[in-house]
């Protein structure tokens, strides 16, 4: 008996994004490090949805970071 699968073609994977924001790897002129950086379309249906991407994704960098600074995700680390 052969097994049946059902499956429509053509649409797009559950989670993916139909955005305007683009990423780009460049490297910084002071410390030559990789950075990530994200643009947006101005011109986009889909600004306000873009934005809020952009910024959660920023803001998922930034507690990475304190999180290997301070070992907690939402304590800034201590500036001198």
């Amino acid at each position: 008996m052969a097994k049946v699968v059902v499956k429509k073609f053509g649409n797009p994977k559950i989670g993916a994004r139909d955005t305007a924001v683009t990423q780009k790897r460049v490297r910084d002129g002071d410390s030559g490090q990789f950075t990530t950086v994200r643009t947006i379309d101005a011109q986009s249906k889909t600004l306000g949805k873009d934005l809020s991407y952009v910024f959660s994704k920023n803001v998922d960098k930034a507690r990475r970071d304190n999180k290997a600074v301070t070992g907690v995700r939402d304590r800034a680390p201590v500036q001198d």
